[in-house]
């Protein structure tokens, strides 16, 4: 049977804390997906919609964007998938009756996690100004609203069009052209907060920003470094993959200041091993890094294999540019300063480097570890360094495999979802459409909340997301959203970002993946990129959670024409009936999807080309893969200070927060927790158990604390904490961001603990 979306917030003052995991999925997993699942969509219905995610003829994970292989299980899906599944195929409604009873100063007051509770969106809903409560609209007087704002704006520029990670190709495509029409080029997206510095490092050095592996690239792999990544809660059926990889031969060296369930073992739910028996040990190497350190531990590798003289010099002089100043660094690479920077042991570096060298076919994957610092963009560098070292690229089981979140955040870039678009792409634009885009290069996230601050932006349009409680510096963000005029998110269910409004507000309630999409023609379908450059299409089956849901594609279109009106030759009807339309014309403006419609048809969709991996050529500034030389920088820390990390609970995706538990991590009925090393804990007075504030320092000299957080004894690495956002999210300064990409640099947080204040 369903269960009733709660009534009032739980309690999280006192969590529970028990040992951590030594080991992810298993039973365990089966019987919490199962069981969440069941609680917010019955048996039945739990059957019909499990079966179909992630299928060749079904619909796509709302959850991560890991690929699924050419031969799929019955039940294609982990853990966290049947959560965000069972979130949005939820039988629970969120209906005008709520909003009534609801003022939105009451809902500003519930946690994210009561939020999300409450069940689907059904209706268009509108806070008018001065209003203290959402009330329903139409939606021809909501693209009006819109419209009428928009259209009283000085300069286009003082809009912001906010993008997700959920957003469908297509409706992507028509969402930047529609932003581009109106005249501006603001269009941040959650790329900006996440693997922005991913996509900066490997622009420069490699000539493409995406990962240059595929799945299969990983089976055929010798040695894969996972370094700052946690796939058994973030990416939970990457797992999978690397137990096929040690099947095959491969070892695994994880680079983490925290050790984590699902790497040191993985119990398969698919096997009679992983349900029966003591599952797949998946580290061979575990090098408890501190929090910052893993451009210090690659210029190490990267000595240590000049000085072996195991560089593939073929490769290096046929396809790279740079190499004598690279080399003339990493020679100079100090290892007291190394040590230093990684909190690691000579020994162990060097345990590394002759599995490195044993190695022909290396693959390093990474994640949000190695892209919210400072010295983000570096750092990357320095892991292409090392690979191009030994010819790791466009080598069939080797290359950069930089983990994305959300499930189509890469195919949103892909679609010109990018505050800074290349002329190339704006060239194939004007000529598709026939009108001049904007050149001038927009906002992105960090930019937008600057801009909003001072008054710069009067008008915040999301399609997806939750933005405020994805944002840094959360009471900064929050008063800059306050600041707007209008702010407007599309969405499925409520979030924090509904209840922090602009003067005037709206919420469009949109159709999820589960959901099916039905035009004049007949059902349709859309599209997503996975992580490794795949595409493929993506068919809900589930009838709308209301009659009053629009897709995506078509609210962008009818907003479109609303705002646009007949300036604009774009057909934005027609496209908005027929998405194979919108593919046409992907197809003449993005390379890589020409004859779209066709490519996507066949079961599995089509991989897109990837000029490095599939043919050694780099489209750079230089015509070669570059080498670079920068500094070795990493976070310094006071006496009496520690470096936090913030991260994701295992009840939790993103910013929706499934349920209270950390189960891997043992942590149960709470969030407010701060993970930290016992002898740090110690010396600062602060036992297991105690509850303590966190304070981070920045050089502004604001302070920004987060108050209660019980105080945890757990094995970090020294000097080094972690807590979960968005409940820290206070913490990190607006302006502590990683130089080139400017990513909130939420992975080192300078932070005090004291005891908490009474009260």
């Amino acid at each position: 049977m369903t269960r009733k979306a709660p009534s009032s917030d739980p309690v999280q003052d006192a969590p529970q804390v028990g040992a951590p995991a030594h080991a992810a999925a298993g039973l365990p997993a089966v019987a919490h997906s199962l069981r969440m699942a069941r609680q917010q969509m019955g048996v039945k219905r739990t059957a019909l919609t499990l079966l179909r995610v992630n299928q060749k003829d079904g619909f796509d994970c709302p959850g991560c964007a890991w690929p699924e292989g050419d031969e799929r299980h019955t039940a294609e899906f982990c853990e966290n998938g049947a959560k965000a599944v069972a979130e949005e195929a939820t039988t629970r409604r969120v209906t005008r009756a709520f909003f009534a009873e609801h003022p939105v100063e009451d809902l500003a007051r519930r946690s994210g996690y009561w939020l999300g509770q409450q069940g689907r969106l059904t209706e268009p809903m509108y806070l008018p100004e001065g209003g203290d409560r959402y009330e329903p609209i139409s939606w021809d007087d909501a693209f009006a609203l819109i419209a009428e704002e928009l259209r009283a704006l000085p300069s286009p520029d003082e809009a912001v069009f906010y993008t997700s990670g959920r957003t469908s190709n297509e409706a992507a495509f028509l969402y930047q052209l529609f932003a581009r029409e109106y005249g501006t080029n603001n269009l941040p997206d959650c790329s900006n907060m996440c693997h922005e510095s991913s996509g900066s490092a490997l622009t420069e050095t490699l000539g493409v920003g995406k990962g240059s592996v595929l799945l299969e690239d990983l089976y055929k792999a010798d040695l894969i470094i996972v370094a700052g990544q946690n796939p058994g809660t973030n990416h939970p059926r990457m797992l999978s993959a690397l137990e096929k990889a040690k099947a095959g031969g491969a070892r695994i060296i994880t680079v983490n200041p925290l050790p984590e369930a699902g790497m040191e073992r993985f119990k398969n739910p698919q096997t009679p091993k992983g349900l029966a028996a003591g599952g797949t040990p998946l580290t061979d190497l575990f090098l408890q890094i501190r929090i910052g350190g893993d451009q210090a531990l690659f210029r190490a590798l990267n000595r240590l294999i000049l000085e072996r003289d195991a560089v593939d010099e073929e490769f290096v002089g046929a396809y790279t540019h740079g190499f004598e100043e690279f080399a003339e660094a990493a020679r100079a690479a100090d290892w007291d300063e190394t040590l230093a920077a990684t909190g690691l042991e000579r020994a162990e570096i060097e345990r590394a480097l002759e599995m490195v060298l044993a190695s022909r076919r290396t693959v390093v994957c990474w994640a949000m570890g190695l892209t919210q610092h400072k010295h983000s963009v570096p750092t990357i560098r320095e892991v292409v360094n090392f690979l191009l070292l030994r010819g790791n690229i466009g080598r069939p089981g080797a290359g950069v495999c930089p983990v994305r979140g959300h499930s189509n955040v890469q195919g949103d870039r892909t679609m010109g979802i990018f505050e800074r678009p290349a002329p190339a792409f704006l060239d194939a634009l004007e000529k598709e459409f026939g009108f001049a885009p904007p050149r001038e290069h927009g906002y992105d996230v960090v930019r937008a909340i600057r801009a909003m601050r001072d008054g710069k932006v009067k008008v915040f349009f999301a399609m997806g997301g939750n933005f405020v409680a994805a944002s840094p510096d959360t009471e900064v963000t929050e008063a800059a959203m306050r600041r707007a005029r209008l702010t407007v998110h599309v969405s499925t269910k409520l979030n924090r970002s509904h209840c922090v409004t602009g003067a005037r507000a709206l919420i469009l309630p949109t159709l999820g993946r589960t959901e099916r999409d039905t035009g004049p023609g007949g059902d349709r379908f859309v599209t997503v990129e996975d992580s490794m450059g795949m595409v493929h299409a993506s068919r809900g089956r589930l009838a709308p959670a209301s009659p009053h849901l629009l897709s995506e594609p078509v609210i962008v279109a009818r907003l479109a024409r609303t705002v646009l009106g007949g300036k604009s030759a774009t057909p934005w009807e027609e496209l908005a009936d027929d998405y194979a339309l919108i593919r046409d014309r992907i197809a003449r403006v993005v390379p890589g999807f020409e004859d779209f419609n066709a490519k996507v048809a066949r079961p599995g969709g089509f991989a897109l080309p990837h000029a490095p991996r599939d043919e050694r050529r780099f489209p750079t500034a230089t015509g070669k893969a570059n080498f670079t030389a920068a500094p070795v920088e990493y976070p310094r820390v006071p006496e009496g200070r520690l470096l936090l990390q913030t991260l994701r609970s295992h009840d939790q995706y993103n910013t929706t927060v499934y349920g209270l538990d950390d189960r891997y991590r043992g942590i149960k009925n709470g969030r407010r927790v701060v993970l930290v090393r016992p002898q740090d804990a110690l010396r600062l007075g602060l036992p297991d158990g105690s509850y303590a504030d966190l304070t981070s320092e920045w050089s502004d000299g604001r302070e920004r604390v987060a108050r209660g957080f019980r105080v945890v004894h757990y094995p970090t690495a020294p000097g080094c904490a972690a807590a979960y956002y968005p409940e820290t999210n206070v913490l990190v300064p607006l302006d502590a961001t990683a130089d080139t990409s400017n990513t909130p640099a939420s992975k080192s947080v300078v932070i005090r603990l004291t005891p908490a204040e009474a009260g």
